[in-house]
């Protein structure tokens, strides 16, 4: 009887912590995104905290208001800014490029262009070749008007949607910076409770590779920037500041991110009668700013973490096909954990006892 009574008494206890469990999960998964890029944000930053604290004489509150403060002059304002300004134009953009794709492209090649060294005159013969069929051609191009348009209009949406995100991942960021310490603590000891010596390795392995893809991410935006700003100045584009910032920050966003700013002044050229340097933006933009995201993110975040590159790239794309964004950070970094965790057990195959959980 009094086995009966305490075996009904575990299996309660067992069912209100599962039903707390199963509570505290349904009540943080709309935030879980959020709380992981606040986390990603927090790791990174981790050294310019660390100064910051001993600058601040060790007052935490202080040092966190002012991470945060940085954060929301670097990430909020500018994509307020520039969120606000692409959604006019997109508008200006599609009104503008409707009236020359209907009357179609010119039938005779850019003197710019056909006089290119090299490539000139294989470019002019593929143009003469593509006004053969020009009426099948500009038919095409105004069916793309409509899918064109609405991408950009989603791509309005997700920035706003961004930045109202942005928002809570700075205010979960202010109590994350102010008791890292806490959670760091926490983490390790859980970590080496679970696994020993493997949790200890798996705890410094998230922290690189946390490190290393938001390295890469921010490296690929720097060099994109730096290849756009020089484009510009040879195309004499205006506002060349801005749009280097702008290109910056949309070099973030997968695939069509840069495209954006690169695009619009391609067409700023053209309207201004400046075909040849149009595109010349157009080749610019294709093989030289949109290509860098291609080869120098996986090879930068190879070089900061122990990932190969094959895993750094499947886990970059299939990491923002799973999670979106977030998946940047998240694709590599279980992809790492997984590694570490097969490596182990097959290090530890031909013993008896399990290198995972410790007692």
């Amino acid at each position: 009887m009094a086995r009966t009574y305490s075996t009904q008494k575990q299996l309660l206890q067992i069912a209100i912590v599962a039903l707390l469990l199963i509570g505290c999960i349904a009540v943080l998964t709309p935030f879980i995104g959020t709380l992981l890029l606040a986390s990603v944000i927090s790791v990174t930053a981790a050294p310019l905290r660390d100064w910051l604290l001993e600058l601040c004489r060790g007052r935490r509150n202080l040092m966190a208001t002012l991470m945060c403060l940085m954060l929301i002059l670097l990430l909020v304002l500018p994509m307020a800014l520039l969120s606000s300004s692409l959604a006019d134009g997109v508008e200006m953009a599609i009104a503008f490029i409707r009236p020359f794709l209907e009357s179609g492209l010119p039938s005779e090649v850019p003197e710019f262009v056909s006089g290119l060294p090299v490539v000139g005159q294989g470019i002019a013969d593929y143009w003469h070749k593509l006004m053969v069929s020009r009426e099948e051609m500009n038919e095409l191009l105004r069916q793309f008007i409509a899918p064109t348009r609405k991408m950009a209009l989603a791509t309005v949406s997700m920035f706003g949607q961004g930045l109202f995100q942005l928002v809570l991942v700075i205010f979960f960021a202010f109590f994350i910076l102010r008791d890292a310490d806490t959670y760091t603590a926490a983490l390790r000891t859980a970590s080496h409770k679970l696994a020993g010596n493997l949790g200890d390795r798996m705890f410094r392995l998230v922290n690189g590779t946390i490190t290393g893809v938001m390295a890469g991410i921010v490296g690929t935006a720097a060099a994109q920037a730096l290849v756009a700003m020089i484009g510009f100045i040879i195309a004499g584009v205006p506002g060349i500041i801005i749009l280097t910032v702008a290109t910056f920050f949309f070099s973030m966003v997968p695939v069509i991110g840069a495209t954006l700013i690169w695009g619009g002044a391609a067409v700023w050229l053209y309207e201004t009668g400046q075909t040849g340097w149009a595109i010349f933006m157009v080749l610019w933009g294709m093989f030289g700013i949109s290509s860098v995201d291609n080869f120098l993110k996986p090879f930068l975040i190879s070089r900061t973490s122990s990932l190969p590159l094959l895993l750094i790239v499947v886990g970059v794309f299939g990491g923002v096909l799973v999670f979106g964004f977030i998946g940047l950070f998240l694709g590599p970094t279980l992809l790492a954990l997984g590694q570490v965790l097969i490596r182990e057990w097959l290090d530890h195959a031909d013993n008896d006892e399990a290198p995972f959980i410790q007692p």
